[in-house]
């Protein structure tokens, strides 16, 4: 990637991204090139000191998606009901964020790239309207804002020509990594404990949905208005062909975002009974890599409500039928926003109990100011 080459048409990111790692189109070709990487290794600078110095302005990407201008490339994005699929944008957004931090690093004296960079996180992604229309030009804006050792920010901008001006849709913040990703989350509630304010609303949510006539612990009712956890997952199965692969022979992180954003919003349909809409992705951590030809196992579960408010979780997990193990990639968190108010969910276990906290958590950083 040359600078003082900033504009891009979509179809072209991916195309640069295989120029700079030596990756092929061509499946055999591509695990020879892979291969052949190997050798890169002792290009790689020993110490962050041996790196020349880059400002922002060296990683400023725009990419153009012409929906409008371009209505042959419109029907890879149209949804059955003339809406785009935001799943499809994801993808975009995953693609543009490694492109971004390629850029940041380009060295014009080598031909290919020795760094293998790859999403570790979506740390946000914040809609700023919620209708993304059909038929008008897209523009992708970005560069890098803070990099560490083994690691880069990028932030990006998404807008969106209408009325004889761009229009801001989107904003979002990556996280990618030049090595494996480590767990971010040191307060999650599978290592910590919930706060005393926790507490109380699990405790109440458990007296809420005790049987008064028989003064059980084990007789549950489900207040009105209201569905149990349990009653609101939905799941999905995908095989990882190679035609999903991204430029390092692993699965690419946005067919997993866009596979997992399309259940989690089948889901918030299902559960709302009408046509939601993102308000937010949230805290998207890339655990481990999706090897080609894994099964990959989705499931969505609706954790919290507000409101006409719907905060989903989607975990997604590999299996290997062979030795039966099952191993978690990523955690996905979406919030959707109902035309019309939606049940309250109901846990009914301790660790069903941990999923609402946690989605109550991640429903607050979303929503409340």
């Amino acid at each position: 990637m040359a600078e003082g080459d900033p504009l891009l048409h979509v179809s072209n990111v991916r195309n640069r991204l295989r120029e700079i790692v030596g990756a092929s189109t061509n499946w055999r070709d591509h695990q020879q090139a892979m291969s052949e990487r190997l050798s890169l290794s002792s290009m790689l600078a020993k110490s962050q000191n041996d790196l020349p110095a880059k400002t922002m302005k060296d990683s400023y990407l725009e990419v153009h998606l012409p929906l409008g201008s371009e209505p042959q490339l419109r029907e890879k994005y149209l949804t059955f009901h003339n809406t785009v699929r935001f799943g499809r944008i994801l993808e975009d957004l995953d693609s543009l964020a490694v492109l971004i931090s390629y850029s940041h690093t380009y060295n014009p004296t080598l031909k290919k790239s020795p760094l293998s960079i790859v999403t570790a996180l979506v740390d946000k992604i914040d809609m700023r309207q919620h209708v993304i229309y059909p038929d008008c030009d897209i523009k992708f804006t970005g560069h890098v804002t803070w990099v560490g050792k083994t690691s880069i920010e990028a932030k990006m901008h998404m807008s969106q020509y209408v009325n004889g001006a761009y229009t801001p849709v989107l904003d979002a913040t990556f996280v990618m990594v030049a090595r494996d990703p480590e767990n971010k989350s040191t307060a999650s509630l599978l290592k910590v404990a919930p706060t005393d304010e926790e507490r109380k609303i699990v405790h109440s949510l458990f007296l809420n949905t005790l049987d008064t006539k028989t003064v059980s612990f084990r007789s549950r009712i489900l207040p009105p208005n209201s569905v149990w956890m349990e009653d609101a997952k939905v799941k999905g199965l995908e095989i990882c062909h190679p035609q999903e692969r991204n430029i390092f022979n692993r699965i690419f992180g946005g067919f997993l975002m866009r596979k997992a954003y399309e259940l989690g919003w089948a889901n918030a349909c299902s559960f709302g009974g009408c046509r939601p809409s993102l308000v937010a992705v949230d805290d998207i951590l890339f655990q481990k890599p999706v090897d080609i030809g894994s099964l990959l196992l989705l499931s969505s579960q609706v954790c919290y409500t507000q409101g006409n408010h719907i905060q989903v979780r989607v975990h997604s997990e590999v299996f290997d039928p062979l030795t039966r193990q099952h191993n978690t990639t990523n955690v996905f968190h979406f919030t959707f926003i109902s035309d019309r108010g939606v049940p309250n969910i109901i846990p009914m276990t301790y660790g069903e109990s941990m999923l609402y906290l946690d989605g109550k958590r991640h429903f607050n950083q979303t929503v409340e100011p």
